[in-house]
């Protein structure tokens, strides 16, 4: 009987056993093994200038998550509210990554007054405590204007002593200021650009690619491994010399967009990609979201 006993409770200490030897190990360890998603290479948003629906900002930002947007880009100064934004970030899930400084084209950092160029200033360091609060990353600037009462050479002096005065407040905050081009007159060269950028010293400092903007001077995949990795952000826009200019959709203008997105490969360039065009209503922004991928799987 003693010996009975034995044999039953190993039998089930073994059974028990076979049990547990049963489960596929590499079940036990999926969860843990399991890789995490794969983080986007580009980020797809829009300026919030765009978002024509009704609505709060929650509203309109909820719109663009069920649109497949990762994020939105707003203004500043003349910005909602940081409560407001972070309001809106809780309730819909969706990311503001940064602003456009809003006054950048009439208060200028290149302007003949000083008084003009201090409260460009002002209104650059505003714009960068705003993207902080929001949760953005980055300031959208134009740099300066060149015309008939600023020359290049004046454009260039005063608009870096402008930014160099700011870059003290963008290292505070951790906000990068970055440098559009744009149909100003200035910095219309990749190479020129680049010096610019750099004479700056900062790595608080950097590009903001507007791709359609370049077509004017030459083609937007020949600025890429120019810039390389000073393109921290991307404007996303097409343009055409021949049919509607700015008015061309995504796709239908003089971009080479297969090249454009090889290039961007090839310097590595991961982050924000933001369509800056005509917007409207759901069905144009859902028309928006899917040119974009379109562009980005080129």
């Amino acid at each position: 009987m003693k010996s009975s006993r034995r044999t039953f409770l190993a039998g089930c200490s073994t059974a028990a056993a076979c049990t547990l030897s049963m489960v596929d190990p590499v079940s036990l360890v999926a969860e843990e093994t399991k890789p995490a998603a794969k983080e986007k290479r580009i980020k797809k948003a829009v300026k919030i200038g765009m978002v024509q629906v009704p609505g709060s900002l929650a509203e309109k930002m909820a719109v663009l998550k069920e649109l497949g947007f990762d994020g939105v880009e707003l203004n500043s100064p003349g910005g909602p509210d940081a409560a407001e934004v972070q309001e809106a970030i809780k309730t819909t899930g969706l990311p503001v990554h940064g602003v456009v400084d809003s006054i950048h084209w009439k208060t200028r950092l290149s302007d003949p007054d000083p008084e003009v160029r201090e409260k460009g200033l002002e209104g650059l360091i505003t714009a960068i405590k705003a993207s902080k609060s929001y949760g953005g990353s980055a300031v959208l600037l134009v740099p300066g204007v060149v015309n008939d009462q600023v020359t290049y050479d004046q454009c260039w002096e005063r608009s870096i002593e402008q930014i160099k005065k700011a870059i003290p407040v963008a290292k505070q905050e951790n906000i990068q200021i970055l440098m559009e081009n744009v149909w100003n007159n200035f910095l219309t060269d990749p190479k020129e650009t680049a010096r610019f950028i750099d004479e700056l010293d900062s790595d608080m400092v950097g590009a903001y690619f507007d791709v359609g903007n370049a077509v004017r001077y030459s083609p937007p995949h020949e600025w890429i491994p120019i810039l390389g990795p000073r393109i921290k952000k991307l404007d996303i826009k097409d343009y055409s010399k021949e049919n509607g200019g700015f008015k061309a959709k995504l796709l239908e203008g003089d971009v080479n967009w297969p090249k454009v997105m090889a290039a961007l490969r090839e310097i590595d360039y991961r982050g924000w990609a933001t369509a800056e065009i005509p917007g409207g209503g759901k069905e144009r922004l859902q028309e928006i979201a899917e040119r974009m991928d379109r562009i980005f799987a080129s």
